[in-house]
């Protein structure tokens, strides 16, 4: 049986959407082949959902919109996703955003305060003591809150 050009336009568009998926894992197409023959990937689970994310889409750039959106929400948190996670998060897509980077100011790794009434930064000891902060700011340390 030969298949019509909408059938092949529609698996190639599905393959571009799990091709994409795996894109946002880091992946590029010749790692996507290899692990499929080593079995690593069932390449054919993803189809399903990648079909049914099409038809929930309505088109190839609005499926892969979602896929990046979930994914940088995602990623943000430390979380893992599959393609049903963007089914799952379609209705709160507008509103889905990647977790805030928030940096706090450290002094020889004890926690900093900044008082907007003083205008001073302040360096909390070990007893919980508020000491004035007498360096210069570019020995402040700046690290990621996790």
């Amino acid at each position: 049986m030969k298949k019509t050009k909408k059938q092949i336009e529609k698996e190639t568009n599905i393959q571009e959407i799990v091709n994409h998926y795996f894109y946002g894992k880091g992946l590029n197409l010749e790692q996507i082949k290899e692990d499929a023959k080593k079995k690593k990937i069932i390449y054919s689970r993803f189809t399903r959902p990648a079909k049914q994310l099409l038809t929930l889409a309505g088109s190839v750039k609005n499926a892969k919109m979602a896929i990046d959106k979930v994914s940088l929400w995602a990623k943000s948190r430390g979380l893992d996703y599959a393609i049903e996670t963007v089914f799952k998060k379609w209705l709160e897509l507008d509103r889905l955003k990647p977790k805030e980077v928030i940096k706090k100011p450290f002094y020889r790794n004890n926690p900093m305060v900044w008082s907007e009434t003083k205008k001073k930064w302040y360096v909390i000891d070990s007893e919980g003591n508020w000491l004035e902060f007498a360096a210069r700011e570019q020995d402040i340390e700046w690290r990621l809150d996790k």
